[in-house]
Parts: structure tokens; sequence; C-alpha cells
């Protein structure tokens, strides 16, 4: 049976999501930013949580942590190379390793660059993909403790899944992901396209995702680094993949 997937605002602009398998009853909280949203979109669906899955330790990621433990006994589970950082962790994992979610196999990718520990859960068997801030919707997460070498391989990862995966992120952020996207991608017919969904979808206050890997790979500019449009529009026609990415960053930030 497939599992089943609530996704739901927290904060002013994190996603908090519920994974549930209803043929066993387990349910997994991805990242939790917000005590109140979760509870809430626990007592619509009837969910009780059974663990965690925590993808860095960021505070907005991490804040219902505790709550959340004692009040559901759950099982956290998180990164080990930021287990110090993560509250109430019962459970470290690592890259390449996998474990089972209700008869689900869960694999660990680790992307340092937004953190130095960050990972996403990668359901292969179900075409999932919990990227937390690595990957964005047209976008990827600011750099604060690892460089662009390491932000670059750990979304060279991401883009090696298969495309038709379903991408699931931390954050309400494609509106001006994708203004930014056009200001260096500005001839990319499916990235205008997007951009308008996305403009619609915004004003009438609907969330962008989930995306897919499909969608990113032909209209988001970070993972985009091969594409000689963008690079000829950063006069970047020789550069490496690597170099085009940080240059694409690096513009972002001060976009």
């Amino acid at each position: 049976m497939p599992l089943m997937v609530e996704q739901f605002m927290c904060r002013s602009d994190n996603f908090g999501v519920l994974l549930h398998d209803a043929s066993t009853g387990q349910t997994a909280v991805i990242d939790a930013p917000e005590e109140r949203p979760i509870l809430e979109a626990i007592e619509r669906t009837g969910w009780r949580p059974t663990v965690i899955l925590t993808t860095h330790h960021h505070p907005d990621h991490v804040e219902a942590n505790l709550a959340l433990k004692e009040r559901f006994g759950l099982t956290i589970i998180g990164p080990k190379a930021e287990a110090a950082k993560i509250p109430g962790i019962d459970r470290t994992v690592v890259d390449g390793e996998s474990f089972d979610f209700s008869g689900h196999p869960v694999r660990v990718i680790e992307t340092p660059g937004h953190t130095a520990g960050h990972v996403c859960y990668h359901l292969p068997k179900d075409g999932l993909l919990f990227a937390g801030d690595t990957l964005f919707a047209l976008g990827c997460g600011r750099l604060f403790e690892r460089g662009p070498a390491d932000m670059y391989r750990s979304l060279k990862k991401l883009a090696e899944l298969p495309l038709e995966t379903v991408v699931y992120c931390g954050h309400e952020y494609t509106l001006s992901n994708a203004r930014f996207a056009l200001s260096i991608d500005p001839t990319n017919s499916a990235l205008k396209e997007r951009a308008k969904e996305i403009e619609a979808l915004r004003a009438a206050d609907k969330p962008t995702l989930p995306t897919t890997l499909m969608a990113e790979m032909s209209t988001n500019p970070f993972l985009r680094w091969h594409d000689p449009v963008i690079r000829r529009n950063l006069g970047m026609e020789t550069a490496s993949d690597e170099a085009v990415f940080a240059e694409v960053r690096k513009r972002k930030d001060v976009f």
C-alpha cells in the first residue's frame, strides 16, 4: 500500500510533513518546525506519530522535537554528525545507511552544504525524497556551514536519483527562487511556464510543493550547471560544473 503524505505550513514559511502507512498505522514526522501546526495535522488526520526524521539541526527544523517526544513517546532519528545539536535524538544515521519505516526502506543521503551534517531521506520503493534545506523547488539551501564544493557534490547525489522522484522540501521559497532563476535563464520556456504556475499558486495561497526531480532538472538553475545557455549568460562557457554552481549560488545570495 502506498504511503500517505500530509503536508502543511509551519512558522512563516516552513513545511511540516506527516508520512503515514495505513496498513500498520505507523507515522513519521519529517522535521519538527513548530508544535501547534504539527498537532493540528495529527488531529486532522488521526495519525499518531511514532518517529521524527530530522534532516539537520537548525532550530526551525527541531523546535518541536522534545514536546512531541514527551507527548507521543516517539523516536527521533537524525544525522550522526549533528547529534549533539538535535534535541532528544535517539538514533543516529550516516550516509548510505538504510533503515526500515513500516516495511518501506529509507536510504540516508548525506548532503553537507547548508549545514555540515545535513542528510536527506530517500524512499526508493515509494519514489519519495525528503530534501530538507538542501534542495528547494527552483533553489538550494544557503551555505552556512560548508562551501560550494560540498553543496555541489551533495546536489549531484540528488540529481542522480530517478527523475520521477517526488521531492518534499523544507520551505516555501519557490516564488522568489523562480524570479532569480529567470534572471539567469530567461529564455527557458519550461521555466517561464513554471514561473506562471507558481505565481498563480501563491496568489491563491496554495503551496508550490511537492515538486519532482524531473521538473527541477529542467528548470532549477542550481542543478543546471551543465546548461550551455546558463553558462553563456554567466560568461562561464568553459568553466567547471562546480565553478558554475558556485557562481549561481553567489548571485542568489545577493539577488
